[in-house]
């Protein structure tokens, strides 16, 4: 595959531009179960945008706030004001850390339904819990093989394709990139990428970029390529033995590489 015809697709912050100008994403996630995974796709989008709108069950909301000397670059939303925020958002992001429950099934379906022009990035819980029917031609998703099957089970269509105007990021040792007729596979990555929270650093790259480009499709092969490209960096110096929050810190200097900033 020639990447450069995706990135090229992927705009440059102006060295004009304002804030504001260059990304705005409102992340939902987390939970009382899972705390870490959304903030793994908050720390990489600080890196990437210029405005992150946090929203989280309230625990999760106040260990963000404690943090906030590392979170400079956003704003923590109770969830009564979300939708005010997703207004403003160029992007919005959700499912990291949200677990399967009629609460993660009401919030992501009642959004989905009633923001469906704009730009969606579906990850984890609230892809489990979303109804398949909502889902459009401005909404990636992000699915593991099992997460995909559960899509196929919905979609009563468990031997084929999904037929779906949305864009499919299916993540494994080779991911797949599907949206209605095209599809591209992205290889690399290794070992050290299985661990806890890599999925929710590629939720948080996926949604970074699609606030510069408005075709999903090269918004995921980019996230894909880059996030696979980050890990095999590490790699390179420390075999599979680096953390999620090391990946985090490696795709802004590939983000740079790959960009070429």
């Amino acid at each position: 595959m020639n990447f450069d015809t995706y990135i090229s697709q992927i705009r440059h912050m102006e060295p004009g531009s304002h804030k504001g100008q260059n990304g705005k994403v409102m992340l939902i996630g987390g939970s009382e179960l899972f705390h870490a995974a959304s903030r793994w796709s908050m720390d990489v989008l600080s890196a990437m945008v210029d405005m992150v709108f946090y929203s989280s069950v309230p625990t999760n909301n106040e260990l963000i706030r404690e943090a906030k000397g590392e979170f400079w670059g956003g704003v923590v939303v109770p969830r009564g004001d979300v939708e005010n925020y997703i207004q403003e958002a160029d992007v919005i992001l959700i499912g990291p850390g949200m677990t399967r429950d009629s609460e993660t099934e009401k919030i992501t379906n009642d959004l989905l339904k009633k923001y469906t022009n704009k730009k969606w990035v579906i990850d984890a819980g609230a892809l489990q819990m979303l109804d398949v029917k909502l889902l459009n031609e401005h909404m990636i998703v992000t699915p593991h093989q099992g997460e995909y099957e559960g899509l196929q089970a919905k979609f009563q269509n468990p031997n084929s394709k999904i037929q779906t105007k949305a864009t499919i990021l299916l993540k494994g040792k080779v991911d797949t990139v599907m949206q209605e007729e095209r599809t591209e596979t992205i290889t690399g990555g290794n070992p050290g990428m299985t661990k806890g929270g890599t999925g929710d650093v590629l939720a948080g790259l996926v949604a970074g970029l699609y606030c510069f480009t408005d075709d999903p499709f090269a918004a995921a092969v980019v996230g894909s390529f880059v996030n696979k490209k980050a890990g095999d960096k590490l790699y390179k110096f420390v075999g599979p033995f680096f953390t999620t929050a090391q990946l985090v810190e490696q795709i802004p200097k590939t983000l740079k590489e790959v960009l070429s900033y």
